[in-house]
């Protein structure tokens, strides 16, 4: 075959989308003739898109030279910029500034350029957004979508909605926001975008979404994304991506088994290209939490060392898991090290479910309302149904603690009945846990022995043997001495018997006066009684000192 011949095979199966047939003819047709600038951008899009992201930024740097050689600055100016993005996914910052420089500097200038221009604003918006100037990103975004529009540039347009609409998230207008980013998605799945470009929006919608906790459009934009990947067998650029996302959703419905199978993959078939570099310590964190929720802290263990050898925090699952392994010390203070190490607002939400939930364990009962407040705070400005479900759920739990049954109630029946709408079957299932003991607290037996029935059922069906054995200890605790008092509950009893005062009782068992007093107030529920002197000598009669 000539040179003609495959450098038009290569044309013809890029345009079908077939990546490595494609790559391959190009390859061989630059072999016999070097490419024009034009085909050689061709060999490095589908170099890209196999994930050999130094042959497409070689291949671009070439399509670079020539189209200066050419007489084409415009093109030139093109190449310079994906090239700075790509040199910026691979880690190399200040390298990728440069070309970004460089693209500028070849349409000073000029003013027949338009086009050009709007490349260079992509240029400068991932200069802003690397300083984290959302303001100034919304501006060179605003202009790249006006240039993208004149200049019927559907790739400007998508890339410049899409940055819109973070822009304006992270400066507070998250309905606005939101809805630009929607927009920019329609580009994508009606197939109106390169597909590198459509490959970035893509996965840059759905992280984006996962980080502002909208997980009903995390949920539709990943099938769709499955889809757009399905549809490029041989591509390897946003797979690893894509499976990730598949898996945390997976996993949020309880299908861990199938969750499990998909992070294997994406180690295992993806791991070439930045992005699915990144992917790969997602997914070991993820192997790694449902190893957890399955109890198998073995092979949680080693996934979530994995996952910080490559980079990527352990955190709030290893402390999750220290606390399931009774190693209650052990979780509070790597969890208090990840939330002291974390700014913030939004990029706490991830950490303070765990927090509450571990301060709570350990008594620290204020530590954990001042957390179930920022949670409240967070929803009540961000207002994802996600947030809304986790802030509801850490009030519920704080408030069950505190001995206030009725306001628990109602919070943990919201949050139980929000992730159940998500599709988060586990969480609801804990929440309603929470429920059945508000319950309990109330004298409604009845709706507790419903409720965890139900709860029960479902902790099998998932395999989640650590919230079955916390389940049937929080029932055998209750059976053995026909009283409901938790363990911490009679250590504090017996101590009120023996006649010590609250301080005494806090100074024994390493508590707060406060949480001493909450104890109490839970006690003298749970008994039916309203003094000390009532309680120890019930104590005494039921020989409970």
């Amino acid at each position: 075959m000539g040179q003609d011949s495959k450098l038009e095979l290569g044309r013809r199966l890029f345009a079908e989308a077939s990546w490595r047939e494609a790559h391959d003819a190009l390859t061989a047709a630059d072999t016999a003739s070097p490419l024009a600038p034009d085909d050689l951008e061709l060999l490095g899009r589908s170099a890209y898109m196999l994930g050999h992201d130094e042959a497409y930024a070689d291949a671009l740097e070439r399509a670079f030279h020539a189209n200066l050689e050419d007489g084409s600055p415009a093109a030139a100016v093109r190449c310079a910029v994906w090239i700075g993005h790509s040199l910026l996914f691979r880690g190399q910052p200040a390298t990728a500034v440069g070309w970004f420089a460089r693209a500028e500097r070849l349409i000073e200038g000029e003013s027949s350029h338009d086009d050009a221009r709007g490349y260079v604003l992509v240029g400068r918006l991932l200069e802003r957004l690397m300083n984290g100037d959302a303001a100034g990103a919304l501006e060179t975004a605003s202009e790249i979508v006006e240039i993208g529009q004149r200049c019927a540039d559907d790739d400007l347009v998508a890339i410049g909605l899409m940055e819109q609409g973070h822009a304006l998230v992270r400066l507070g207008d998250v309905e606005d926001g939101v809805r630009l980013i929607d927009e920019s998605m329609i580009a994508v799945t009606s197939g109106e975008l390169s597909p590198i470009v459509a490959g970035i929006v893509y996965c840059n919608t759905i992280a984006f979404c996962r980080g502002i906790y909208e997980l009903r459009r995390v949920r539709e934009w990943t099938a769709a994304l499955t889809r757009w990947c399905e549809r490029q067998p041989d591509m390897i650029a946003h797979q690893g991506v894509c499976l990730v996302h598949r898996a945390e959703i997976m996993t949020m419905s309880g299908a861990w088994k199938e969750a499990l199978e998909e992070l294997r993959r994406c180690g295992e078939q993806f791991s070439s290209g930045a992005l699915n570099q990144r992917a790969i310590g997602d997914a070991a964190y993820l192997e790694g939490e449902v190893h957890r929720l399955r109890g198998e802290f073995d092979r949680a263990e080693e996934a979530f060392v994995r996952s910080s050898r490559l980079g990527r925090d352990p955190q709030p699952g290893l402390s999750l898991m220290r606390l399931a392994q009774g190693k209650s010390d052990a979780a509070a203070a790597s969890i208090r090290r990840a939330v002291s190490e974390t700014p913030r607002g939004l990029p706490r939400v991830a950490l303070r479910p765990a927090y509450v939930e571990i301060m709570l364990a350990i008594d620290d009962v204020d530590a954990a309302a001042s957390a179930s407040r920022e949670l409240s705070d967070i929803a009540d400005e961000q207002g994802s149904d996600a947030i809304v479900a986790m802030a509801s759920h850490a009030r519920g739990a704080v408030s069950l603690v505190e001995g206030d049954a009725e306001t628990a109630l109602v919070e943990l029946r919201r949050a139980a009945q929000v992730w159940q709408e998500l599709g988060a079957l586990h969480t609801s299932a804990r929440a309603r846990v929470l429920v059945a003991q508000a319950c309990r607290l109330l004298g409604d037996e009845d709706t507790a022995a419903l409720e965890l029935g139900g709860v029960r059922d479902i902790f099998s069906e998932l395999g989640a043997r650590p919230d079955l054995a916390a389940l049937d200890f929080l029932m055998h605790e209750d059976d053995a001495d026909g009283h409901g008092l938790s363990a911490r509950e009679r250590e504090v009893l017996r101590l009120v018997a023996t006649g010590r005062s609250n301080r005494e009782i806090a100074s024994a068992l390493v508590l707060s006066e406060h949480t001493v007093a909450r104890h109490l107030q839970n006690i003298y529920a749970k008994l039916g009684v309203s003094s000390r002197t009532a309680a120890g000598a019930f104590a005494h009669e039921h020989d409970l000192v």
